[in-house]
């Protein structure tokens, strides 16, 4: 394992070249910063896509692969995977993904909203399974040519399971939210531990709702990011206004070694919807993070996020700007 000290945080993890990254505009002072580039993948990647959004992507060979919502003309919500030789220009499968394992967990009633991550010798996949309801799919792979799928981890309903990249005090460990059956107007993250990623327990409260951007509910988002000072969690927040709900998102550091520990958390956003494809869409004013790529020699982080729940988009970051800010403006 690589990491090199930049000012004061260091990411733990590899070394990565070739990831996508652009300087922040000039004049722009913002934390975390849009690509240029923007939407990087548009609703219609696929011929029977209605729309590609809340993905998750990982380095993969010489290259990258990932998992990626596509919701069909029907609307009907299914996962695809993809490869990318620089992560920006997609490939997607039009055929989504099969699953091995017992019939009664990989029968199909809808799949939404994957993160990928990979642990000791394998990628995990977890996404929202339909089983009576919303609950956590748990999946792995080791080559994104065959899936097998394990036991969903939690009664229904729970969306946003989100693992950690290793084990912590020698079991797995997740981040998730309780929820209802329906567009959840509520919801905190709980944290979950496993010793075999199929019997999960020893939950433990991480943080609720706060005023303004994160009021009525807030989820895990990408993979938590290993740092020297904690486990640095991207998450998103939603206000419910007069004209619906709006999300944005945020970052909190958690304990190393007790991750529903909150050591930081963001009082205003890292970035909200405001232009245009992240404003208009099947369901507007949605900046969703789903995925992080990171760099552990220069400390950068390009972050993927859903917008209006129709396109994919990237944001920008360094490691020591985040945690500065987060610093400077937390609240727990």
């Amino acid at each position: 394992m690589e990491a090199a000290t930049l000012q004061s945080t260091t990411i733990l993890g590899s070394a990565l070249p070739s990831i996508p990254w652009e300087e922040r505009p000039v004049g722009n002072s913002d934390v975390v910063w849009r690509y240029s580039g923007n939407p990087v993948i548009p609703r219609d990647a696929i011929p029977t896509s209605n729309s590609i959004f809340n993905s998750a992507v990982v380095p993969f060979k010489d290259g990258f692969a990932g998992v990626f919502r596509c919701d069909d003309k029907r609307r009907v919500m299914n996962i695809h995977r993809g490869f990318s030789k620089d992560a920006v220009n997609w490939e997607i499968d039009p055929k989504p993904l099969e699953f091995s394992g017992d019939p009664e967990v990989t029968a199909f009633e809808y799949r939404y909203d994957p993160r990928v991550c990979w642990i000791e010798d394998r990628y995990y996949v977890t996404w929202c399974n339909g089983y009576h309801g919303p609950t956590i799919g748990v999946a792995y792979t080791y080559d994104f040519e065959t899936f097998h799928q394990l036991e969903n981890a939690f009664l229904p309903f729970n969306r946003n399971g989100v693992l950690f990249p290793r084990r912590i005090n020698g079991k797995y460990a997740m981040v998730s939210r309780p929820s209802d059956n329906g567009h959840t107007p509520f919801g905190d993250i709980y944290y979950s531990e496993s010793p075999d990623m199929e019997h999960w327990g020893k939950h433990r409260f991480v943080m609720g709702t706060k005023g303004g951007w994160q009021s009525t509910k807030i989820g895990a988002g990408p993979t938590p990011i290993e740092t020297t000072e904690g486990w640095l969690l991207f998450y998103h927040g939603v206000l419910t206004s007069c004209n619906g709900f709006v999300y944005s998102f945020g970052a909190a550091l958690l304990d190393l070694e007790q991750p529903w520990k909150v050591i930081y958390r963001t009082a205003p956003y890292l970035l909200a919807p405001q232009t245009l494809y992240e404003c208009v869409g099947d369901v507007p004013n949605v900046a969703f993070p789903c995925a992080a790529l990171t760099d552990a020699a220069t400390g950068r982080i390009a972050i993927y996020y859903g917008c209006a729940d129709t396109v994919t988009g990237i944001a920008f970051a360094q490691v020591d700007e985040v945690l500065s800010f987060l610093k400077a403006n937390s609240e727990i």
